[in-house]
């Protein structure tokens, strides 16, 4: 292993998930709108679309896409749509789901916010970029590939995981004040405007 370029990765990993984007405001607003403890789930929908990212960036498949104008601006403009409708969604929902956030976390409600993350990063196009044209950068062709990919993978991971529970545990402690009905519409267009500003970010990505 070339432990000077998995640190360089490390460095420039930790800058791009603290750089606010579609990823980063879709934690911010599942936190505000059901807080930190469920916020998870879709931190885990984030790590396992950046998964598929790593395992495509590894096979041709990843530079097929990355090659194809039309499949990259498609996935771009059903992402940003997506995010949108939700983002107006939850920006007009007079309700709170803060109040059972205590509660066991139901299966099907898990699953909807792993899914929700999951299609968010897959649809976001910038992930593609990052993954098939940027991280091949890091990798010592004179030594073994697939070892290093998993080194990645996991380096990846982690601060992933680290930086998007920062943030979620961040936002969540406005979640106290919206426990109070009066609050609950407020804290639903906080964290719908979140969603939109990630979708505007998304259909704003280009590929230069």
């Amino acid at each position: 292993m070339n432990w000077q370029l998995v640190a360089l990765f490390a460095v420039t990993e930790l800058v791009l998930c603290l750089t606010p984007g579609p990823a980063v405001l879709t934690i911010l607003s599942q936190a505000l709108k059901h807080g930190a403890g469920r916020a998870l789930w879709s931190i885990f929908g984030i790590i396992a679309g950046n998964t598929l990212y790593f395992v495509l960036s590894a096979t041709s498949l990843g530079a097929l896409l990355l090659a194809s104008y039309e499949l990259f601006f498609a996935i771009k403009w059903l992402g940003a749509a997506y995010l949108l409708w939700l983002g107006v969604r939850t920006f007009f929902d007079r309700t709170s789901s803060l109040a059972v956030a205590a509660a066991p976390v139901a299966r099907g409600r898990a699953a909807g916010l792993f899914t929700h993350a999951f299609v968010v990063q897959v649809a976001n196009p910038k992930a593609l970029l990052f993954f098939t044209a940027l991280l091949p950068q890091f990798v010592d062709t004179q030594r073994p590939v697939a070892v290093q990919l998993v080194v990645l993978a996991l380096v990846s991971v982690v601060i992933e995981f680290v930086v998007q529970l920062f943030y979620a545990c961040l936002a969540a402690q406005a979640t106290r004040l919206a426990l109070r009905p009066r609050f609950a519409r407020l804290t639903n267009r906080i964290a719908g405007t979140f969603l939109i500003g990630a979708g505007v970010g998304l259909a704003s990505l280009t590929r230069d």
